[in-house]
């Protein structure tokens, strides 16, 4: 009987390993095609963005959720669509960016204030999460590496020096990547070992 129960245990920790290199391989692959069809992802992610205010008034029209909720969800939809206006340039120093991460934190703190004091099933749950709270803030941070990648002649770059060129300062942005896409080039690089080509 414990052999059994040792080989549940073992087999659960397959399974998360199995499912996070998964998700990191999809997280992969999603940030690839963001970086290599940057137009298209943030016309997605209007779409996404009016997908979710529909949502909002929905809830607001139909159900009997508290409006500090529903309100404070279109608020967070108001922040996260001026994003889109320099699309694919994300600073991430700049207000707008840090405010629509302050208002994912307090969106999620009501959601679960919310959901911990009135009871819904859970399927109903984790369709508000998916739909209302993770979709939107999710492209936005698969789609931070494409920032990176974009041709330098679309973007006034306000640089502090002064003096460089719109070419020099795209080569020096770009030795200095910051996505996700960088961030898993430097898992692979360090626990992958390199193949040399033998002749």
């Amino acid at each position: 009987m414990w052999f059994l129960y040792l080989l549940s245990w073992f087999a659960t920790f397959v399974q998360v390993c199995l499912v996070t290199l998964a998700l990191a391989a999809g997280l992969y692959y999603l940030a690839e095609l963001v970086e290599e069809y940057t137009v298209l992802t943030g016309r997605i992610i209007k779409w996404l963005l009016l997908l979710t205010a529909g949502t909002y008034i929905g809830l607001i029209l139909f159900e009997d959720l508290p409006y500090y909720l529903t309100l404070a969800g279109l608020l967070s939809t108001g922040f996260y669509s001026l994003l889109l206006m320099n699309f694919p340039f994300i600073e991430l120093m700049s207000p707008i960016f840090i405010l629509s991460c302050v208002l994912v934190f307090i969106n999620h703190y009501l959601a679960f204030r919310y959901f911990a004091d009135v009871w819904h099933p859970f399927s109903e749950v984790l369709a508000f999460f998916t739909i209302c709270l993770w979709l939107v803030p999710f492209a936005f941070f698969v789609s931070l590496s494409a920032n990176d990648n974009v041709l330098p002649t679309t973007h006034k770059h306000s640089d502090s020096k002064g003096n460089e060129d719109v070419v020099t300062s795209y080569f020096n942005k770009r030795s200095k990547r910051s996505g996700i896409l960088s961030l898993f080039d430097k898992v692979k690089d360090s626990v992958l070992p390199e193949r040399t080509k033998r002749f």
